[in-house]
């Protein structure tokens, strides 16, 4: 089977997150399917941007055909990245034609957390008389409009509105990696018996042969450790949506230094400069390291006794959560400290740690001082719960099947 993945913000191991597309692209290729991701040229989300001249450029990773569409950069959330998505949709539907026509795709799935590609999908789906399948990992217009405070009448969540309305109508199937949003995609049109589930999860290869943190994290950390005994780490962006205010103010408190507790921040961010500041302001005893490459997360979680993820309140969650970030720790093996209000949670599913309230900085502290209170034998069978739920539910490799075996058996229906 041809499968054109469309997904703007498609990453690789070459270029950063983010990962989904690549994961699931190189299970289907493995299996004797044929992918094409086409995805914009520039995207906030990646490390490094391919360079290229020209509109298009093609190259394969990994068995994959990756087709990169030239798109202007953009920073922030205004004007120039709206100009950057309709560039790369403009340029999908018209540079990229000819090269879509030669693919020959059996199955187009439109997969760029806005709506609107499902338009240029379903155009491509009905040309090749392909499955059409959308993809929905954010409930975009609801995000926008929910944490950006804007209208149903605005101009663009008018536009991203009836995109949404169009894939839940129109689409063959319509996959989530949010367990609860069946609900609200049928108000907009779809029939439940189209709605599939596949989660996020972990390529479990990563975990068996990773990469080693470099010489000067471990000493950084290790040095750490000889001042206080147990030691909660947390991964990932330095940003408002992660809730790290709580975390920097649950480190302030000053049982956790008399316990010998510390916490150590490894990542970048936007925050991380204020975050930096207000844990001096505050004395907290954290500790902020530079981001590590992705391949060498596992050996940098073994360094710690105990992982923080948290989460803002918010009605978003309602639908659910899919974290990579929070299977990756759960695939460490340690307990997790897990502070979220949401339609499901993973932590609480497996027993793999300690599930809180959010935005608790109180009760985030005395999580942690219960955490290092419990026996190292206890800790180790909360954190082995986690491993064993993530191999069970969130393989990549099984995800992928499911999802590929899925669209033949519809397509054949």
């Amino acid at each position: 089977m041809n499968i054109l993945l469309i997904n703007h913000y498609a990453g690789s191991p070459d270029h950063g997150m983010e990962y989904r597309a690549f994961n699931f692209a190189r299970e289907w290729v493995r299996n004797g399917h044929r992918v094409m991701i086409v995805a914009a040229g520039f995207s906030h989300l990646r490390q490094r941007n391919p360079s290229f001249k020209g509109i298009l450029f093609s190259e394969q990773i990994a068995g994959i055909d990756y087709m990169w569409v030239k798109t202007p950069p953009y920073s922030g959330n205004g004007l120039p990245r709206v100009l950057n998505m309709l560039t790369f949709l403009f340029r999908l539907s018209t540079t990229c034609r000819r090269y879509v026509d030669e693919f020959k795709p059996d199955a187009v799935i439109a997969a760029s957390v806005y709506p609107w590609d499902n338009w240029v999908a379903a155009r491509y789906a009905r040309k090749h008389r392909a499955f059409h399948v959308y993809e929905v990992r954010d409930l975009w217009p609801l995000s926008p409009m929910e944490l950006g405070g804007l209208s149903a009448w605005h101009p663009f969540i008018w536009s991203l509105q009836r995109a949404e309305n169009y894939g839940c109508r129109h689409a063959d199937m319509i996959v989530s990696v949010l367990p609860a949003a069946g609900p609200h995609l049928e108000e907009h049109g779809m029939t439940s018996d189209r709605f599939l589930y596949i989660p996020n999860g972990i390529v479990l290869d990563d975990w068996r042969t990773n990469g080693v943190v470099s010489q000067t994290t471990l000493d950084m950390i290790r040095d750490f450790r000889k001042k206080n005994g147990f030691l909660i780490g947390y991964t990932g962006g330095l940003a408002l949506s992660n809730a790290m205010d709580v975390l920097v103010d649950a480190a302030a408190d000053p049982r956790l230094m008399s316990e010998g507790i510390g916490i150590v921040c490894v990542g970048d961010g936007a925050e991380k400069n204020r975050l930096i500041k207000k844990a001096k302001l505050l004395n907290s005893n954290c500790m902020f390291l530079p981001p590590v490459p992705k391949n060498t997360i596992p050996s940098l979680l073994r360094e710690f006794d105990g992982l923080y993820l948290g989460w803002n309140r918010s009605s978003l969650y309602r639908f659910g959560i899919s974290p990579n970030k929070l299977f990756e720790y759960m695939m460490s093996g340690l307990p997790i400290i897990h502070a979220v209000a949401a339609a499901n949670d993973p932590v609480k599913e497996s027993g793999c740690g300690l599930s809180i309230s959010p935005d608790n900085a109180p009760e985030l502290c005395r999580a942690i001082l219960s955490l290092a209170a419990m026996p190292l034998k206890s800790r180790l069978e909360m954190g082995k719960k986690g491993s064993e739920y993530v191999i069970g539910s969130h393989d990549i490799t099984r995800l992928a099947r499911i999802f590929v075996d899925e669209i033949e058996k519809r397509r054949s229906a």
